[in-house]
């Protein structure tokens, strides 16, 4: 934007007026044009978060950040804005017990204050007490973008000391390369056994021309996010953009079919799916024993009262009711009793064995599972897992993710490593920091006038996006304030620029000193920084 933009005046007032003060919205209008179509190696963004929640699942953030110790100012923002499953996580940390953190960079570029975002979630979770991992992504950065390993190196070298430099400590947390980390790869082959191409050809959209090596660097980022579970299962929690949810609920899936026993509620010995088991359980609730002859709730009970409950009356479909009545009339007169059901699913002969062993109180035992009557889910979910891990399985819990809102490029579009202008390096030179702010589109007015009158518009400025997701810190008062005075007309564009240029070069200067500082700690960290794969 010139210089001369009427916008660009100095304020003549600075502090409260008389607008109501708002809640800053940081996405600054972060969404893009396109359609919700979640691509790992695509550049689409996201044009509406809403649709996150409702057609994959993904919940707000918000509703548990009462239950997140200390939590970062990215999350109080509402930059980290949805999760899967985030409070075991939480739980964890709140009781000081075993945690994770794991995230990986593809190093296809220099690292940009995007990628400042993962650093951060890294690093205080790291201060929370779990443990880190932080990875390079080599193998899908080859197979995936054709990067050269020579190249691979040169970046991730630059991502590794940013990293350090904002905090990371490796003493205490993991750094490593997928192509030199032989557990991860032995790992990858055991995943790979339980998935299927069919499978990734729904997920990923893989056809007859995709490279198998592509393939395999899937399997082995299936590896990467269940890696901090192999000394022993604990919660898992990996930050990254919306894009990256295919892979978090493709590895939580593998997480499952790799557990030697599935634990779910029963009512007699036959497997009821979960919308029949949740039927039957509405009218077990429902009967009262006692109007029996032998005061025992049986199949045949609950398959005649269903039949003379309407079908609108019932929350299924028919093809669902008839398959309900068909077990439970082939059960007739066996007893309906609410039990906790170990379904085996690849145990080993001797794992089956223990777990029966392992079960106190009043037990079934079946050919392919065990009925517990005296074990809530909880307690049976425990101690599955406790069985599981003595006999050499993995007893993976799923893992959990947050995902935080894309940055708006620069020059109002997507942030792209290709468009240097509409991005800042973390290896900028601190006076092109300041000039690419300067030169940055705004969500202001048209006029100085028109900006006083109406005020800014804050939710769709990549400047105040600057603001409260990196320039702000850890002052959540300076970052309501930038956007109360934007928004309430005291604050114009050139002095608003002016002050987020010179908080990026001082940013710049200083991030860049501390990788220098840490270049040494880089040197002696467990990380091999030139790939055996170079030729």
């Amino acid at each position: 934007m010139s210089g001369d933009d009427p916008r660009e005046e100095t304020p003549e007032t600075t502090g409260t007026t008389g607008h109501e003060s708002s809640e800053p919205l940081p996405d600054g209008g972060a969404a893009g044009a396109d359609d919700v179509a979640l691509d790992p190696w695509g550049s689409s963004t996201v044009s509406d978060y809403r649709k996150l929640f409702e057609e994959f699942g993904i919940e707000e953030f918000d509703e548990i950040l009462d239950e997140v110790p200390n939590p970062h100012y990215l999350m109080r923002r509402g930059v980290i804005f949805g999760h899967r499953d985030y409070r075991p996580v939480a739980e964890a940390m709140r009781k000081d017990e075993p945690a994770a953190v794991l995230s990986g960079f593809m190093p296809t570029g220099d690292p940009h204050i995007g990628h400042k975002l993962v650093f951060d979630e890294i690093i205080w979770h790291q201060q929370q007490g779990a443990d880190a991992y932080a990875l390079i992504a080599d193998l899908e950065a080859n197979s995936a973008r054709g990067m050269s390993w020579a190249e691979i190196d040169e970046h991730a070298r630059n991502y590794l000391l940013s990293l350090l430099a904002l905090g990371f400590d490796p003493e205490e947390g993991e750094l490593y390369r997928q192509s030199t980390n032989r557990e991860v790869q032995d790992l990858a082959f055991d995943l790979g056994a339980e998935a299927n191409f069919s499978e990734f050809q729904s997920i990923y959209g893989f056809d007859g021309e995709t490279d198998v090596s592509h393939m395999q660097s899937v399997v082995t980022q299936m590896a990467d996010i269940l890696y901090p579970q192999l000394e022993e299962p604990k919660p898992t929690v990996i930050p990254v953009g919306p894009d990256q949810d295919p892979h978090v609920r493709l590895a939580r899936d593998l997480a499952e079919r790799m557990r030697f026993f599935k634990v779910s509620k029963a009512f007699a010995s036959f497997e009821l799916e979960p919308d029949e088991r949740e039927l039957v359980a509405d009218f077990y609730d429902r009967l009262e024993p006692e109007a029996f002859d032998d005061e025992m709730l049986r199949c045949t009970h609950v398959a005649e009262a269903l039949e003379e409950t309407p079908l609108e009356d019932l929350a299924v479909d028919a093809s669902t009711l008839d398959s309900v009545l068909t077990k439970l009339e082939e059960g007739g007169m066996e007893p309906l009793r609410p039990r906790t059901r170990f379904f085996d699913r690849r145990a080993t002969d001797e794992a089956f064995d223990a777990l029966i062993d392992a079960i106190d109180g009043e037990k079934r035992v079946y050919e392919n599972h065990v009925d517990a009557f005296e074990l809530d889910r909880e307690a049976a979910e425990d101690l599955a897992r406790e069985v599981e891990v003595a006999n050499g399985g993995y007893g993976f819990q799923p893992p959990s993710s947050i995902y935080h809102r894309f940055m708006t490029g620069l020059t109002g579009g997507k942030m792209s490593s290709s468009v240097p202008a509409s991005h800042i390096s973390l290896l900028d030179d601190p006076e092109d920091g300041y000039n690419k702010v300067k030169a940055a589109t705004t969500g202001g007015r048209e006029t100085a006038e028109q900006q006083r009158e109406k005020g800014g518009k804050a939710d769709e400025c990549p400047v105040y996006e600057l603001y409260a997701y990196l320039l702000s810190g850890d002052d959540d008062e300076f970052a309501k304030r930038v956007y109360d005075e934007c928004v309430g007309g005291e604050r114009l564009c050139g002095d608003c620029k002016e002050q987020a240029a010179q908080l990026m070069r001082e940013f710049l200067a200083d991030h860049q000193e501390k990788r220098a500082e840490v270049e040494e700690l880089l040197e002696e960290a467990d990380i091999e920084l030139e790939s055996p794969r170079r030729r």
